[in-house]
């Protein structure tokens, strides 16, 4: 890998850290060509850090190490974007990330969904919510509106509408979510079991 390590006229590149599963920029720090091989060398990230005028290895001393999973270098070769599976904060404050945000798996929109699902959850009594409805009808209620839409769903495959597919497929995975959640769980409840099982 070719890193242009003198453009600055320090002798240092920016690089980004990124969780390797959750996709999370961590932090940011500095290397030179030392830190870089160092990093490469143990398998821990190590930094040059520009206070202390030195080469210093995050969770030297506090345990909380990033342990490196990949290194990408940027199109004018003077940035790096490192993912790692971090042990512990990485914060120095003790947060997950230097931003004070939890390292947390998220899903984009499902997660948005999710978070509307739960919130309708907690206030069944909304008359107009359908997924409130849903929740005040019980366990079986839900189950059993999984189990139609999964039908649904076989029913289309074997069709060629490819929009009554996808629509029923949404339906399908909009009612498992709810499942989930009457069921005390969550999508990333269902990755870990996925993640054990790969």
């Amino acid at each position: 890998m070719k890193i242009n390590f003198n453009k600055n006229n320090d002798g240092l590149v920016p690089v980004i850290i990124q969780d390797s599963t959750t996709k999370n920029v961590l932090m940011l720090g500095y290397m030179n060509a030392e830190a870089y091989q160092k990093t490469v060398e143990t398998k821990k990230v190590t930094f040059f850090s520009r206070t202390k005028n030195r080469l210093w290895t995050k969770g030297e001393e506090s345990g909380n190490f990033l342990n490196l999973v990949d290194i990408k270098n940027d199109c004018d070769q003077d940035t790096l974007l490192i993912t790692v599976n971090p042990v512990g904060p990485t914060c120095h404050k003790g947060s997950d990330t230097c931003w004070n945000e939890s390292n947390e798996q998220s899903f984009g929109f499902l997660s948005d969904l999710e978070a509307v699902i739960e919130s309708r959850k907690e206030n069944q009594e909304d008359e107009k919510s359908y997924v409130a409805s849903l929740f005040r009808k019980g366990i079986n209620k839900i189950a059993q509106k999984v189990g139609e839409e999964a039908v649904e769903v076989v029913i289309e495959a074997k069709d060629d509408n490819d929009d009554l597919f996808l629509s029923e497929s949404a339906d399908l995975l909009f009612h498992y979510l709810i499942l989930l959640q009457a069921k005390g769980y969550k999508l990333n409840d269902i990755i870990e079991v996925l993640k054990n099982r790969h």
